[in-house]
């Protein structure tokens, strides 16, 4: 559920300073080029509506004579404006602040300890210890801090706020933030202090999370209800960058928030071209995408598609009018908190990481040219709907997670253990095996494809285990006809291991529902062997007992009434492949091979095609003897092969009698034939 009282704190309302009188407000700007630039000209619209007077500016590179009137006096800098507002018969009363962002925290104390209110620029501070700074001085001195987030200003904000807690796209399943800009080699020449993590032993902290998509980041959190420090549970960060600077230019920020949201942010500068940026909420009947540079709404759902903008409440005017009447800010420092915790978790993060050139297209010429990630559009929409990072992913460029353990065959990894631990709870947290590769290299697994981000690798899996979804994803229920959002997501964790024996794995797994109780216990054997100089051979044997006294019902979408949709129990996920090939003693293609029973299945194809570690593979599925599970498998949707465990009736674990499967996989370099499987399968002897 999304949250949205913010706690009223120092900086935020003026409880403790002294009613405003009637004169106009007098304003001092401080920084008057680069976004100072867009202050001169909405303090001239103000002037001019009778709100407020330009009193005086500071910047060491004035402004250019006639830009502004002679009555406003012009100072090389703060200190030097406040020594004189010091004496002046009419002082100035709030002070903007558009200069560098190392600058921030120092100048907003200074100009509250001197009695103004203050409007700082994004990012406010520069550290979590400059936020508790300027909260300190704020209370200190009984005045205001509004902070230039400008899209909290939007009208629209409160209107998503209602059509959310009013149900409008069913329970809330997350937030993702995505911005997609372009910035030149030009960009980061701009300033001293752009692209820098810190300057002269002073923390800068720009970046693409802190300052330039900064209001993508703001906007999702209040979004989220996450406003202040106490809102946010955790921040993780992947930070990457292509431009030639210290900071991130390609990021995933992924925020838990105190009530239990997830927000997932993909920013990058390196697109292949500039679009607005959003904030979507992700609903289990649907999507509410926020537009928040056009104060724009775009709601989707089964119904249809609305769109609607809103109008926006310029923050000074809301400082302005706080000021008078004692009103709530709309961008308060100390609602500013849950923004500051991303920050400092970026400022204590390592490094960005270089993208490799490989990786990346440079486009145009000179100062103009700009970097354009490969993919990284695909990239965002997987990563968001995963709610997973670029590392977690997988992406090549990325840093690689270590696994739990590496599987090897005479020196060759061929396979890492994954414990699942990273997965969205909505997928059903579970071990896999991911990648999967052939003695060459060839990888053969996925693992949260864009398509079905709950598909992980080779493993174990059942979308209906009494009432439970230890698949991920929707539910199909026989009531409802389809496919159905629930809250009744498991996980699988393991509860012992013994990995002693050489080519073997043994586990114990307990499979919990969404209250963390115990349903299942799981026996589970990984075990791997090299069968030629060319192919390698992985077979799974798991036994599910229940966990307490009772019987339990295993089944599956087809059990429930799915048409052909018995998938369940054994699945190994494939990634794309070119020229794919499917057959058995039952068949060829999708159609003859889906829901029969025979000995074996083979798929072959070129995997990774169109990438550098494309290569020719074929996987040989081989059922025991006696069994009688009809095989599933996807070719044309998505390629995934599985053992089908309950295909259209419910299979039951009795205590004291588990139900037990076995099958081997003969993972091989280049394209086999059917009389080249048959030989390895009489080669292996009974694998049951």
């Amino acid at each position: 559920m999304i949250s949205h009282s913010a706690t009223v704190e120092p900086g935020s309302r003026p409880e403790h300073r002294a009613a405003a009188g009637t004169a106009v407000p007098r304003i001092a700007l401080v920084g008057v080029h680069g976004f100072g630039e867009r202050h001169l000209a909405n303090l001239a619209r103000l002037e001019e509506a009778g709100a407020l007077e330009l009193v005086a500016v500071a910047d060491p590179n004035p402004p250019a004579g006639g830009r502004l009137k002679e009555t406003v006096a012009v100072f090389p800098d703060l200190n030097s404006l406040l020594a004189a507002q010091a004496t002046a018969d009419a002082p100035a009363d709030i002070a903007i602040l558009a200069t560098p962002i190392q600058t921030h925290a120092p100048l907003a104390t200074a100009a509250l300890a001197a009695g103004l209110d203050v409007y700082v620029e994004k990012p406010p501070v520069a550290s979590l210890a400059q936020f508790n700074d300027v909260l300190a001085a704020a209370e200190a001195s009984g005045r205001l801090v509004q902070v230039g987030f400008q899209s909290l200003g939007s009208h629209a904000l409160p209107a998503i706020r209602t059509l959310v807690e009013s149900g409008g796209i069913g329970e809330v399943l997350g937030l993702s933030a995505s911005g997609r800009w372009v910035r030149t080699k030009a960009y980061f020449k701009r300033s001293r202090w752009a692209g820098k993590r810190s300057l002269d032993g002073i923390d800068v902290v720009d970046g693409v999370a802190t300052n330039a998509l900064a209001h993508a980041v703001a906007t999702a959190l209040h979004m989220a209800g996450a406003h202040t420090l106490a809102d946010v549970a955790s921040v993780e960060t992947d930070l990457y960058r292509a431009h030639e600077t210290e900071s991130d230019d390609t990021s995933v920020i992924r925020v838990r928030t105190a009530h239990g949201t997830t927000l997932l942010c993909t920013l990058t500068l390196c697109a292949p071209e500039q679009v607005n940026p959003s904030v979507t909420v992700h609903g289990t009947r649907g999507e509410i995408t926020f537009f928040y540079t056009e104060d724009e709404v775009v709601v989707s759902t089964p119904d249809g598609e609305r769109r609607e903008k809103y109008a926006r409440t310029d923050l000074l005017e809301n400082l302005l009018e706080a000021r008078s009447t004692g009103s709530p800010l709309l961008s308060s420092v100390a609602d500013t908190g849950a923004f500051t915790s991303v920050l400092e978790a970026i400022r204590t993060s390592p490094a960005p990481e270089p993208i490799g050139s490989a990786h990346i297209t440079w486009e145009g010429d000179g100062d103009d040219a700009h970097p354009v990630v490969h993919g990284i559009v695909e990239l965002f929409d997987r990563a968001a709907k995963a709610q997973a990072t670029f590392a977690e992913l997988g992406v090549p460029w990325a840093r690689q997670l270590p696994p739990v353990r590496t599987l090897t065959v005479d020196g060759h990894p061929v396979a890492d253990y994954q414990d699942g631990s990273h997965i969205r709870a909505v997928s059903s947290p579970r071990p896999y095996l991911h990648p999967v590769r052939t003695l060459a290299g060839t990888v053969v697994t996925d693992h949260q494809p864009l398509d079905h981000v709950w598909h992980l690798g080779a493993g174990v899996a059942l979308q209906d285990v009494d009432g439970v979804n230890f698949w991920g994803g929707r539910t199909y229920t026989r009531e409802a006809g389809q496919y159905v959002w629930r809250p009744d997501h498991g996980s699988i964790a393991v509860t012992g291991t013994d990995a002693g024996q050489e080519g073997r794995l043994e586990e114990r797994l307990s499979w919990n529902g969404p209250d963390g109780g115990p349903v299942l216990v799981e026996e589970r054997r990984w075990s791997w062997t090299g069968v030629s100089a060319s192919a390698w051979r992985l077979t799974l044997d798991f036994a599910l007992s229940p966990a307490g006294e009772q019987p339990v019902s295993l089944g599956s979408p087809g059990s429930n009434g799915r048409f052909e949709g018995g998938y369940g129990g054994f699945f190994w996920r494939l990634p794309e492949c070119g020229g794919a090939n499917v057959w058995s003693p039952a068949g060829t293609g999708e159609a003859g091979v889906h829901g029969m029973v025979s000995r074996w299945l083979a798929w072959t194809g070129t995997f990774g095609a169109g990438t550098d570690r494309a290569g020719d593979a074929t996987l040989v599925f081989i059922a025991p003897e006696s069994s009688t599970d009809p095989w599933f498998v996807r070719v044309d949707g998505y390629p995934g092969v599985g053992q089908s465990l309950a295909w259209d009736s419910p299979v039951i674990a009795e205590p004291g009698s588990p139900v037990r499967r076995s099958i081997s996989v003969l993972v091989a370099d280049g394209i086999l034939g059917t009389t080249d499987i048959e030989a390895l399968i009489t080669q292996q002897g009974d694998l049951s």
